[in-house]
Protein backbone atom coordinates (compact mmCIF):
# COMPACT_ATOMS: atom_id res chain seq x y z
CA UNK A 1 0.00 0.00 0.00
CA UNK A 2 3.20 2.62 0.68
CA UNK A 3 3.82 2.21 -2.60
CA UNK A 4 0.97 3.22 -3.55
CA UNK A 5 0.88 5.94 -1.96
CA UNK A 6 4.34 7.30 -3.43
CA UNK A 7 2.31 6.76 -6.40
CA UNK A 8 -0.61 9.83 -5.37
CA UNK A 9 2.27 11.50 -4.16
CA UNK A 10 3.97 11.44 -7.82
CA UNK A 11 0.44 12.74 -9.14
CA UNK A 12 0.60 15.14 -7.07
CA UNK A 13 3.25 16.84 -8.19
CA UNK A 14 2.48 15.97 -12.14
CA UNK A 15 -0.98 17.89 -11.28
CA UNK A 16 0.60 21.07 -9.44
CA UNK A 17 3.68 21.16 -11.89
CA UNK A 18 3.69 19.38 -15.21
CA UNK A 19 0.08 19.37 -16.18
CA UNK A 20 0.01 22.82 -14.84
CA UNK A 21 2.50 24.01 -17.26
CA UNK A 22 1.11 22.11 -19.95
CA UNK A 23 -2.39 22.90 -19.76
CA UNK A 24 -2.92 24.18 -22.74
CA UNK A 25 -1.03 21.00 -24.62
CA UNK A 26 -3.34 18.91 -22.41
CA UNK A 27 -6.24 21.19 -23.47
CA UNK A 28 -5.68 20.60 -27.68
CA UNK A 29 -5.17 16.28 -26.61
CA UNK A 30 -8.46 16.16 -24.88
CA UNK A 31 -10.26 14.77 -28.10
CA UNK A 32 -7.87 13.24 -29.93
CA UNK A 33 -4.16 12.06 -30.13
CA UNK A 34 -1.94 12.21 -33.63
CA UNK A 35 1.48 11.20 -32.63
CA UNK A 36 3.78 10.56 -35.58
CA UNK A 37 6.08 8.10 -34.04
CA UNK A 38 5.71 5.04 -32.52
CA UNK A 39 7.77 3.29 -30.01
CA UNK A 40 7.95 -0.43 -29.39
CA UNK A 41 9.82 -0.85 -26.26
CA UNK A 42 10.16 -3.67 -23.22
CA UNK A 43 8.39 -3.40 -20.38
CA UNK A 44 11.31 -3.12 -18.09
CA UNK A 45 11.01 -0.33 -15.53
CA UNK A 46 14.25 1.25 -15.98
CA UNK A 47 13.37 1.92 -19.77
CA UNK A 48 10.54 4.61 -20.51
CA UNK A 49 10.41 5.64 -23.80
CA UNK A 50 9.37 9.05 -23.09
CA UNK A 51 11.71 9.73 -20.55
CA UNK A 52 14.87 8.44 -23.12
CA UNK A 53 13.37 10.81 -25.69
CA UNK A 54 12.39 13.63 -23.95
CA UNK A 55 8.58 13.76 -25.21
CA UNK A 56 5.74 15.67 -24.69
CA UNK A 57 2.56 14.34 -23.46
CA UNK A 58 1.20 13.03 -27.36
CA UNK A 59 3.90 12.87 -29.23
CA UNK A 60 4.96 8.81 -29.12
CA UNK A 61 2.53 6.00 -29.11
CA UNK A 62 4.03 3.46 -27.19
CA UNK A 63 3.58 -0.12 -27.21
CA UNK A 64 5.63 -1.70 -24.01
CA UNK A 65 5.95 -5.61 -23.60
CA UNK A 66 8.64 -8.27 -22.29
CA UNK A 67 11.74 -7.76 -24.63
CA UNK A 68 10.13 -5.59 -26.64
CA UNK A 69 8.84 -8.04 -29.42
CA UNK A 70 6.80 -8.13 -32.20
CA UNK A 71 5.17 -11.70 -33.38
CA UNK A 72 5.03 -12.33 -37.29
CA UNK A 73 1.47 -11.64 -38.82
CA UNK A 74 -0.89 -14.01 -37.72
CA UNK A 75 -4.88 -14.57 -37.84
CA UNK A 76 -5.42 -17.46 -36.13
CA UNK A 77 -8.38 -16.23 -33.74
CA UNK A 78 -6.32 -15.88 -30.57
CA UNK A 79 -6.06 -12.58 -29.14
CA UNK A 80 -3.33 -10.67 -30.52
CA UNK A 81 -2.66 -7.28 -28.38
CA UNK A 82 0.69 -6.46 -29.77
CA UNK A 83 -0.84 -6.58 -33.51
CA UNK A 84 -3.89 -5.08 -32.76
CA UNK A 85 -1.54 -1.89 -31.21
CA UNK A 86 0.12 -1.93 -34.43
CA UNK A 87 -2.82 -1.73 -36.99
CA UNK A 88 -4.08 1.43 -34.40
CA UNK A 89 -1.25 3.18 -35.32
CA UNK A 90 -0.58 2.41 -38.39
CA UNK A 91 -3.99 2.55 -40.33
CA UNK A 92 -6.15 4.39 -37.07
CA UNK A 93 -2.92 6.95 -36.30
CA UNK A 94 -1.16 6.41 -39.41
CA UNK A 95 2.35 7.02 -37.82
CA UNK A 96 4.99 7.88 -40.11
CA UNK A 97 7.29 6.43 -38.06
CA UNK A 98 7.85 3.05 -35.70
CA UNK A 99 10.93 2.07 -34.20
CA UNK A 100 11.77 -0.87 -31.92
CA UNK A 101 13.90 0.02 -29.36
CA UNK A 102 15.66 -2.51 -27.25
CA UNK A 103 17.93 -2.05 -24.10
CA UNK A 104 20.95 -3.53 -22.20
CA UNK A 105 20.17 -5.93 -19.31
CA UNK A 106 17.56 -7.35 -20.45
CA UNK A 107 15.33 -10.09 -18.88
CA UNK A 108 13.17 -11.41 -21.20
CA UNK A 109 16.54 -11.44 -24.13
CA UNK A 110 18.72 -13.31 -21.23
CA UNK A 111 15.95 -15.89 -20.82
CA UNK A 112 15.17 -16.31 -24.11
CA UNK A 113 18.68 -17.12 -24.37
CA UNK A 114 18.63 -19.28 -21.44
CA UNK A 115 15.62 -21.34 -22.07
CA UNK A 116 15.15 -20.71 -17.63
CA UNK A 117 11.28 -20.90 -18.45
CA UNK A 118 11.04 -23.87 -20.78
CA UNK A 119 8.55 -26.69 -19.68
CA UNK A 120 7.07 -24.11 -16.78
CA UNK A 121 3.47 -24.32 -16.34
CA UNK A 122 1.47 -20.53 -16.46
CA UNK A 123 1.91 -18.61 -13.37
CA UNK A 124 5.58 -20.21 -13.07
CA UNK A 125 7.19 -18.88 -16.32
CA UNK A 126 4.98 -20.24 -18.87
CA UNK A 127 3.45 -17.40 -20.93
CA UNK A 128 7.04 -16.01 -20.41
CA UNK A 129 8.34 -18.82 -22.06
CA UNK A 130 5.65 -19.18 -24.98
CA UNK A 131 6.46 -15.37 -25.51
CA UNK A 132 10.12 -15.16 -26.28
CA UNK A 133 10.24 -17.92 -28.55
CA UNK A 134 9.56 -15.61 -30.96
CA UNK A 135 13.51 -14.79 -30.84
CA UNK A 136 14.62 -18.98 -31.51
CA UNK A 137 15.85 -18.31 -34.62
CA UNK A 138 18.20 -15.67 -33.59
CA UNK A 139 19.07 -17.54 -30.90
CA UNK A 140 20.42 -20.06 -32.86
CA UNK A 141 22.40 -17.92 -34.67
CA UNK A 142 24.07 -16.17 -31.53
CA UNK A 143 24.46 -19.53 -29.72
CA UNK A 144 26.81 -20.29 -32.87
CA UNK A 145 28.42 -17.51 -33.01
CA UNK A 146 29.00 -16.36 -29.34
CA UNK A 147 28.14 -19.40 -27.13
CA UNK A 148 26.07 -18.20 -23.83
CA UNK A 149 27.97 -16.19 -22.11
CA UNK A 150 27.37 -12.27 -21.64
CA UNK A 151 28.42 -11.35 -25.28
CA UNK A 152 25.79 -14.02 -26.36
CA UNK A 153 23.14 -11.99 -24.23
CA UNK A 154 23.80 -8.43 -25.74
CA UNK A 155 23.77 -10.37 -29.29
CA UNK A 156 20.64 -11.41 -29.51
CA UNK A 157 19.14 -8.30 -27.34
CA UNK A 158 20.73 -6.79 -31.03
CA UNK A 159 19.11 -9.48 -32.85
CA UNK A 160 15.75 -9.26 -31.02
CA UNK A 161 15.18 -5.45 -32.70
CA UNK A 162 16.32 -7.04 -35.88
CA UNK A 163 13.74 -10.00 -35.68
CA UNK A 164 11.10 -7.31 -34.53
CA UNK A 165 11.62 -5.52 -37.50
CA UNK A 166 11.69 -8.23 -39.85
CA UNK A 167 8.39 -9.36 -38.66
CA UNK A 168 6.79 -6.09 -38.45
CA UNK A 169 7.33 -5.93 -41.82
CA UNK A 170 5.47 -9.23 -42.21
CA UNK A 171 2.26 -7.23 -41.47
CA UNK A 172 0.69 -6.55 -44.90
CA UNK A 173 -0.39 -2.82 -43.89
CA UNK A 174 2.81 -2.09 -42.89
CA UNK A 175 4.54 -3.51 -45.77
CA UNK A 176 2.23 -1.34 -47.95
CA UNK A 177 2.37 2.03 -45.94
CA UNK A 178 6.67 1.16 -45.54
CA UNK A 179 6.26 0.71 -50.16
CA UNK A 180 4.30 4.00 -50.31
CA UNK A 181 6.71 6.16 -48.71
CA UNK A 182 4.29 6.84 -45.57
CA UNK A 183 6.22 4.81 -42.93
CA UNK A 184 9.59 4.30 -42.28
CA UNK A 185 11.09 1.63 -39.54
CA UNK A 186 14.00 1.92 -37.21
CA UNK A 187 15.85 0.21 -34.52
CA UNK A 188 17.37 1.55 -31.31
CA UNK A 189 18.92 0.61 -28.59
CA UNK A 190 19.56 2.17 -24.88
CA UNK A 191 22.50 1.11 -22.87
CA UNK A 192 21.33 1.48 -19.07
CA UNK A 193 24.70 1.28 -17.84
CA UNK A 194 26.15 4.78 -19.68
CA UNK A 195 22.52 6.00 -20.92
CA UNK A 196 23.81 6.18 -24.23
CA UNK A 197 21.08 5.31 -27.19
CA UNK A 198 22.40 3.45 -30.18
CA UNK A 199 20.60 3.49 -33.42
CA UNK A 200 20.29 0.81 -35.83
CA UNK A 201 21.68 1.75 -39.78
CA UNK A 202 19.90 0.28 -43.03
CA UNK A 203 22.77 -2.61 -42.81
CA UNK A 204 21.68 -3.70 -39.62
CA UNK A 205 24.60 -2.69 -37.71
CA UNK A 206 24.27 -0.26 -34.44
CA UNK A 207 26.51 3.18 -33.92
CA UNK A 208 25.88 5.67 -30.60
CA UNK A 209 23.90 8.12 -30.97
CA UNK A 210 25.43 11.84 -31.31
CA UNK A 211 24.90 13.83 -27.28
Amino acid sequence: MAYFTDLLRGYRRFRSEHWAQERARWADLRQSQSPRVMVIACSDSRVDPSMVFDTSPGEIFVLRNVANLVPPFETDGSRHGVSAAIEFAVTQLKVAEIVVMGHGACGGVKAALTQGFDGKAPGEGGFIHHWIDVLDEARARVIESHGMGEAAVHALELEGIRASLANLRTFPFVRTAEAAGTLTLHGAYFAIADGELHVMDDDGNFTAAEH
